[in-house]
C-alpha cells in the first residue's frame, strides 16, 4: 500500500538526485516555489494532502523522468528495496469494453494483456488502463495510465472506471450512489452528470493512481 509518507520521500529523492530543492524542482516544473513545502503537507486539522497528479506529471516531465523512475523512489523511501515493483495488466481504454477481459465482478481475466510494471499493492487484481480520445481531459489525457483497484472501497467523490451492461467503459467521479442508481459527475466539464439505474451498471472500481 502507498502511503502520504512515501509519496512525499519520493518527490524530495527527485529533487535531490537532479540537485534540486523541494522549492527548486517545483519552480524547474513551472509550479508555485511553495507547492512541495512541508507545511502544504498537512491541513490545519491534521489531514494528510497528497500532491496532485498533475504535480507529479509535471517534474516527471521537467527531470525528463518516468513513472517507473519515480514508482522505484517510492519503494525506495523507508529503506525499502527499490525493485519491489510487479507487473500488472494493461489494455486500452477501447479494448476494456469489449468481452473477455473482465469476470462479472470488474476483476481482470484471459490471457491477452500487456503489463505494467507499478509499486507492489494489496490488490492482487490491480490492472491499469490507458487512456485513448479526449473524452476525459483535463484532467486525464490520451496515454496517461490509470491504475485500477476492483478490491478497493469505494466512497462518494472517488474518482472511478464505470462500466455499463452496454459495454461503455467511463472514468467518472462517484457523485451518488442509491439502492437504485447512481450519479457520476463528468471529468471533462463540456460533459453533463449521468444518472445509471443500477441495473444498466456492470461493474464499477476505483482509480488509485494516475500516471499522467
Amino acid at each position: 500500500m502507498l502511503t502520504h509518507w512515501q509519496i512525499w520521500t519520493a518527490v524530495e529523492a527527485l529533487a535531490k538526485k537532479h540537485g534540486l530543492t523541494a522549492s527548486g524542482l517545483a519552480r524547474k516544473a513551472g509550479l508555485d516555489p511553495t507547492t512541495f513545502n512541508k507545511s502544504k503537507r498537512m491541513t490545519k486539522s491534521g489531514k494528510p494532502r497528497w500532491p496532485s497528479t498533475e504535480s507529479i506529471a509535471r517534474i516527471l516531465e521537467a527531470t525528463n523522468s518516468t513513472f517507473e523512475d519515480f514508482s522505484r523512489l517510492v519503494m525506495t523511501a523507508g529503506g525499502k528495496i527499490p525493485d519491489h515493483t510487479a507487473p500488472i495488466p494493461l489494455i486500452g481504454f477501447a479494448e476494456a469494453g469489449v468481452g473477455g477481459f473482465f469476470d462479472d465482478g470488474g476483476f481482470p481475466v484471459g490471457g491477452s494483456w500487456d503489463l505494467v510494471r507499478f509499486p507492489e499493492i494489496r490488490d492482487e487484481n490491480a490492472y491499469a488502463l490507458e487512456v485513448s480520445g479526449d473524452s476525459m481531459e483535463p484532467l486525464y489525457r490520451e496515454g496517461d495510465i490509470l491504475i485500477v483497484s476492483p478490491g478497493a472501497e469505494i466512497r462518494r467523490h472517488d474518482r472511478v472506471i464505470v462500466k455499463t451492461r452496454e459495454g461503455e467503459v467511463l472514468a467518472k467521479e462517484l457523485q451518488r450512489k442509491t439502492a437504485t442508481q447512481i450519479e457520476l459527475f463528468s471529468i471533462n466539464p463540456a460533459h453533463p452528470v449521468l444518472v445509471f439505474p443500477l441495473s444498466e451498471i456492470d461493474w464499477i472500481a476505483r482509480i488509485i493512481w494516475a500516471s499522467q
